[in-house]
């Protein structure tokens, strides 16, 4: 399995981000940033929960040939077992990831829950599949989205209920060519700054490699406009997945 990667933290902090690739799967985590003066009813940060979640993560899909759903959703429920007796799970600020897999048997099968999207070519066409609930909200004040996390009428994280493991993207298709899982931090290099179409990312990944990309993001975060409703610099994540299909 060629596949590379690469991640950069946000300059001055911890990286909230996380990925792991097996045999024959990868997968990239984005830990969302507590806001300031929040209580998250949590005894852990972020980092523990994207690292816990990503060990079983691994565990699960090195071992198991369930559903991509039911390994999210078993996932988080380990996760969740492991501070259930020092934290309060029902808080809506509860630390969350998002989650993107991908797993190549017979099929390729994907999963992605929140907005760390995944870029697929197969068969010569190149397709993002996005989960863009989070885009779509009423409200983004701080206490909207609290109360639209993890609803039917909001959007979809992983964090203490294994339910939004359900409610992700997923699907199948054939073997792909070419395969890139970004986290938001690294997929602005297309959906903010505009540098190229998803294509061109594939292109620059295969040319250059995920260093290459995540600096070129990073020096765009010093001189251009900042997403909207998103962090100046973020942590930023790339695997880079090239198969000999096609």
């Amino acid at each position: 399995m060629p596949a590379t990667a690469a991640t950069i933290a946000t300059p001055g902090r911890r990286n909230e981000d996380h990925f792991a690739i097996g045999p024959n799967w990868a997968f990239v985590l984005d830990g969302a940033t507590a806001p300031s003066g929040v209580d998250s009813g949590c005894a852990h940060d972020v980092v523990w929960l994207v690292r816990q979640l990503g060990g079983a993560l691994a565990d699960l899909l090195t071992t198991s040939d369930a559903p991509l759903a039911d390994v999210l959703a078993e996932s988080i429920d380990r996760a969740r077992a492991a501070h259930a007796d020092t934290c309060d799970l029902n808080n809506p600020n509860s630390p969350s990831s998002t989650a993107t897999l991908l797993r190549l048997r017979e099929q390729a099968e994907y999963l992605v829950l929140a907005d760390s999207p995944l870029v697929l070519d197969v068969d010569g066409e190149v397709r993002p599949i996005v989960d863009d609930r989070i885009d779509r909200l009423p409200s983004y004040t701080r206490d909207a989205v609290a109360g639209l996390r993890n609803s039917p009428d909001g959007f979809w994280v992983a964090s203490t209920d294994p339910e939004a493991a359900q409610h992700a993207v997923t699907g199948t298709t054939a073997p792909f060519r070419r395969a890139a899982l970004l986290t938001d931090g690294a997929s602005r290099y297309v959906d903010h700054f505009g540098f190229a179409d998803w294509a061109g990312l594939l292109d620059l990944l295969d040319d250059r490699g995920p260093s290459a990309l995540l600096a070129e993001v990073r020096n765009a975060e010093t001189t251009a406009t900042p997403p909207r409703r998103a962090k100046f610099h973020d942590d930023a994540t790339v695997v880079h997945w090239v198969t000999d299909a096609g």
